[in-house]
């Protein structure tokens, strides 16, 4: 496997499991997202502020995540969301912030994974989707779950930063 030259150019690397707060939704990605962030980040931020007033470690709110698994098979207006943002590993349970959206707590398995940062717009991503296929390819490996995106920066960003990422296994 040839050393990565740039931070654009697509890695394979292990990530531990990380436990994550979670909501789930059907349909464009737009009305989905709009649908849901309220309760998912309503409930992590007052999570971590009831930590902070029982003067518990508190942790920081970063890295939303979502994963796409049925994003090759349906059109996006049909598409599954599982959106995800980390909380501590000794979270037990989650304060619900929005009536009728659950939140609930998920352990998301990683290990072996194949990764891209993509610079720019998401209806941009496509590009370098095929490149990180290739790359998984051609590195003796196949794609074993989910496409999953990390969203490092808003969506309003001058230039949006997500990283494309997918569990892989030896082929």
């Amino acid at each position: 496997m040839a050393p990565r030259k740039s931070k654009t150019d697509p890695q394979i690397l292990e990530m531990p499991p990380q436990k994550m707060a979670v909501v789930t939704g059907k349909g464009a990605p737009e009305k989905v997202f709009a649908e849901l962030m309220p309760a998912l980040y309503g409930s992590v931020y007052t999570l971590k502020f009831d930590l902070k007033k029982k003067g518990l470690p508190t942790f920081k709110v970063s890295g939303l995540r979502a994963r796409y698994p049925d994003a090759h098979l349906v059109p996006m207006e049909a598409w599954t969301h599982i959106i995800g943002l980390p909380v501590p590993d000794d979270t037990t349970s989650l304060p619900k912030k929005v009536a009728g959206v659950e939140v609930k707590l998920e352990t998301w398995d990683y290990g072996t994974v194949a990764q891209i940062l993509h610079l720019g717009a998401y209806n941009q991503e496509q590009a370098n989707i095929e490149r990180l296929h290739k790359f998984i390819e051609d590195n003796g490996y196949k794609i074993a779950g989910f496409h999953e995106e990390e969203y490092l920066t808003r969506p309003d960003a001058k230039v949006p930063k997500t990283i494309i990422r997918y569990p892989i296994k030896k082929r």
